[in-house]
């Protein structure tokens, strides 16, 4: 991706030199699993299940108390320079695109920690990966995920660094739209399809995420190769691929992210289109 340095966005919180409130440095081990099945429960039973593991819920939770400043190299500042670019890039074109509909798209905040932080939906270990909390409306990412999406999961590239964020602010754009509340009803209800309800969100978020890398086609600042580099990190990240790697073995109906297959040819349908419309997973077999 075409992309020139111009500082840190104003969006953007360094959360790396800071440690999660209220816990006098002791967190609590919360892997991907953890988190997701807590999540999936506060949002069914509409009851804080961080709270039994001391994360809380409150919105206030992604506050955080300040420590020693964590030095950053030239390689890292580079990255978070990059970081910065692509948030405020994917945020712009939704400015625009909700602009055309009459609306007023409300900025994300995106958060970069180190090893753990405590969120508005909860601590996190940077084990689970980035992740969106709508209740704080911030992205999270530890820095350090790149470095195992390359040699973990074999998916290297800047655009497949833009690809995770741009999926993480789909979820943003999501719980603007009032997408997001309306799948935590439909779980809610019925709780027997609440991973396929999951499922069905993820997949929109990775379409929504090739909706802006249509527009990054439109200006001509993709480079040669990095659709086939977004196509690898969503491949990267497949339940079926992580639990084969995992397990030895694949069981969709554990499934909260969908399969490689599925988020690829998600990822295609909002980049070649480049209209929201197109991304209804929902309506989708």
């Amino acid at each position: 991706m075409k992309w020139t340095p111009r500082g840190r966005s104003a969006n953007l919180d360094d959360l790396r030199g800071s440690r999660a409130g209220g816990f006098g440095g002791a967190l609590p081990k919360m892997g991907i699993g953890g988190f997701i099945v807590l999540l999936l429960l506060s949002f069914i039973f509409k009851r804080d299940f961080f709270a039994l593991v001391g994360g809380g819920g409150d919105p206030t939770a992604g506050q955080t108390t300040q420590s020693a400043p964590v030095p950053t190299t030239p390689e890292e500042e580079k990255l978070i320079q990059y970081v910065s670019v692509v948030l405020d890039d994917t945020q712009d074109t939704w400015s625009k695109i909700f602009a055309k509909d009459g609306q007023t798209y409300r900025p994300a905040r995106l958060g970069i920690f180190t090893d753990a932080v405590r969120s508005g939906c909860g601590v996190a270990e940077s084990a689970m990966g980035p992740f969106y909390c709508p209740a704080d409306e911030r992205v999270y990412i530890d820095l350090g995920f790149y470095n195992e999406l390359r040699q973990r999961f074999q998916a290297d590239g800047d655009f497949a660094q833009a690809y995770v964020i741009a999926h993480e602010i789909g979820h943003h754009v999501q719980h603007q739209l009032g997408i997001s509340d309306k799948v935590r009803q439909a779980q809610e209800e019925n709780p027997d399809r609440a991973n396929e309800y999951s499922v069905r969100l993820e997949l929109q978020a990775d379409c929504l995420a090739g909706v802006w890398a249509h527009s990054t086609s439109q200006r001509d600042i993709l480079d040669q190769g990095d659709v086939e580099e977004a196509l690898g990190a969503a491949a990267a990240v497949g339940d079926d691929r992580i639990q084969q790697q995992a397990t030895g073995g694949v069981q969709p109906e554990t499934w909260t992210h969908g399969s490689s297959e599925q988020r690829m040819h998600w990822f295609q349908e909002g980049f070649q289109s480049g209209d929201i419309n197109r991304c209804d997973t929902f309506s989708a077999r």
